[in-house]
């Protein structure tokens, strides 16, 4: 699939909602995006960026095998995204983007997921990298119990995963998304192979730092470079207006010079 050509300087950014949904049960979550999807396709509009975080809860993707739940026995849920088992939990930031990919964006393409996907990597990417992380996106690694190295989605830190990606598209809007691992929880991640890897492969930005680390900044930075890659600006009608938004994103843009 072809590279996006780049946006022109004077072409208008597309329009996304955001919303804050803060702390939220995954199944509510899960209600919510799917209301969201049916709106974004049936009104044509161009969608909304989610932030949230869950408690610990367990997701079982369209590709989970039986070796993947390991002890776990919280909650549950099969759902329609693709890759395997995977953690959510408080320790995370997760993005839920309502991407309505035949909405018409100047400079960006439309149905190509491969190209949504490695978006998404890059977003995390260049959070990460304001930290002096060196991460990288889809990349050859192996999984538990296996000789061979295959390519896998993800943020990866050498041969530590960072961050997962999972999506779902329906009537062609995506929804599901990333999680990214921010805060050092040695119970995350225990009584699964999350994505079929052993749990010790899962690593987070506070442990790669070393330090303590505020949520709210690692959010503000994911919002500002996702704004950056998908070449939208933002509208909001959920929990936080939308000054309070761009006021927190503008300040860590300070920070970062």
């Amino acid at each position: 699939m072809g590279s996006p050509q780049a946006q022109s300087a004077d072409s208008p950014q597309a329009q996304l909602i955001f919303q804050d949904w803060g702390l939220i049960a995954y199944d509510e979550a899960l209600r919510r995006q799917d209301e969201l999807v049916r709106e974004t396709a049936d009104e044509k509009s161009a969608g909304y960026l989610i932030a949230c975080r869950h408690p610990p809860t367990v997701t079982l993707g369209r590709k989970t095998t039986a070796e993947d739940l390991t002890g776990w026995s919280g909650p549950t849920f099969e759902i329609a995204r693709g890759g395997r088992a995977t953690y959510h939990g408080p320790s995370q930031i997760v993005l839920y983007p309502i991407w309505n990919l035949d909405f018409p964006r100047a400079g960006l393409p439309g149905r190509d997921l491969h190209w949504y996907l490695r978006s998404l990597e890059k977003v995390m990417i260049r959070a990460v990298g304001e930290y002096g992380i060196e991460a990288q996106g889809r990349s050859l690694q192996a999984r538990a119990g296996t000789e061979a190295a295959t390519e896998e989605t993800g943020v990866w830190v050498g041969r530590e995963k960072l961050a997962s990606i999972g999506i779902g598209v329906r009537r062609w809007v995506t929804f599901h998304g990333l999680a990214l691992n921010v805060l050092d929880d040695p119970a995350a991640f225990q009584g699964i192979r999350p994505c079929g890897f052993n749990t010790n492969v899962m690593t987070s930005l506070e442990r790669l730092l070393g330090h303590p680390i505020e949520v709210e900044e690692v959010q503000a930075r994911l919002l500002r470079h996702f704004a950056d890659v998908f070449h939208i600006a933002y509208t909001n009608l959920g929990s936080r207006p939308r000054a309070e938004v761009d006021s927190f994103i503008e300040q860590e843009i300070e920070k970062s010079k």
